[in-house]
């Protein structure tokens, strides 16, 4: 929760905040861009919310941040609403599910509504408003989970839900140990219903995987993202834990299917048509290989 007296001066005056609580994880900055930006290596409210549009993202990105590092000088009446609005949708039947956990580093998670169970793709943080919101449209039948650091609250999720949990065995850890579906090999793994397949990308991580569904949403965990700064998608080459040459060829393997949103755990989404984001997959490439 913020606290007033740690209100970061870089804020303009005003009802939001950001406290020095901050981790610079980046989710108020992309949900809410007119309202926050990035100061000092934190982020601060740089314009304070002037319409209702602009007020429900501030109000969504003090619901998701990972830290409790945002807040308002008086007690917003319209929290009950911002709680509502989550899962908030992206496209089609798929969601952003918000609350966002510190436990992941501040890591997007999403729901993919599907008539036979939906899916939860990485952890959110395990808060009632949210459970309360999956009940409503379903529950979850599967959490499937990209790779070992954002998995966050899967137990409580799983205890609740019943669902099952999906993560690739050489990102078992002690607090995995217990998942009920562990893949293994390089091989694509088709996920019923259909249009959903699991692709391994080893290089973040050594059983780092992606979704991809409908051939149109691609669940990229920490293997690929949108970069503001670079401008283009890339891989996280500062915080590769197994291997960039692997992730290299990972990498190649993506950029043979056709999808048209990268929806990444960590750094930005992106959205394209296909033939743009086949040219972006080929600037990443070219880009990883002068890295490597």
């Amino acid at each position: 929760m913020a606290h007033l007296e740690g209100r970061r001066p870089e804020n303009v005056s005003g009802d939001f905040y950001v406290d020095t609580s901050c981790i610079d994880c980046d989710t108020c900055r992309w949900m809410a861009p007119s309202v926050f930006v990035e100061d000092g290596e934190q982020s601060a409210v740089f314009h304070q919310p002037e319409n209702d549009v602009e007020r429900r993202m501030a109000l969504q990105a003090l619901l998701a941040c990972p830290t409790g590092s945002i807040g308002t000088v008086e007690k917003p009446r319209d929290i009950k609403e911002a709680q509502q609005s989550f899962p908030i949708l992206v496209e089609d039947n798929v969601y952003h599910c918000g609350y966002h956990s510190e436990n992941s580093y501040g890591a997007a998670s999403y729901l993919i509504v599907l008539p036979e169970g939906n899916i939860l793709v990485d952890s959110p943080r395990f808060t009632p408003p949210l459970v309360k919101r999956l009940e409503e449209l379903g529950g979850i039948r599967y959490m499937y989970l990209t790779h070992r650091d954002d998995v966050a609250d899967h137990k409580k999720f799983a205890e609740h839900f019943k669902c099952k949990r999906i993560l690739h065995t050489d990102d078992i850890t002690s607090g995995t140990r217990d998942v009920e579906i562990q893949l293994t090999g390089t091989e694509p793994i088709e996920l019923a219903p259909q249009d959903l397949l699991i692709i391994p990308v080893p290089g973040h991580s050594k059983g780092h995987t992606v979704l991809l569904y409908k051939n149109k949403f691609l669940f990229t965990g920490d293997h690929l993202a949108w970069s503001e700064t670079n401008h283009q998608l890339i891989a996280f080459r500062d915080y590769c834990w197994y291997s960039y040459s692997e992730q290299i060829k990972s990498m190649r393997r993506v950029a043979e299917y056709t999808f048209e949103w990268v929806l990444p755990g960590h750094g930005r989404r992106y959205h394209a048509d296909p033939e743009t984001m086949l040219s972006q997959m080929q600037k990443c490439l070219t880009w990883m290989e002068t890295l490597s």
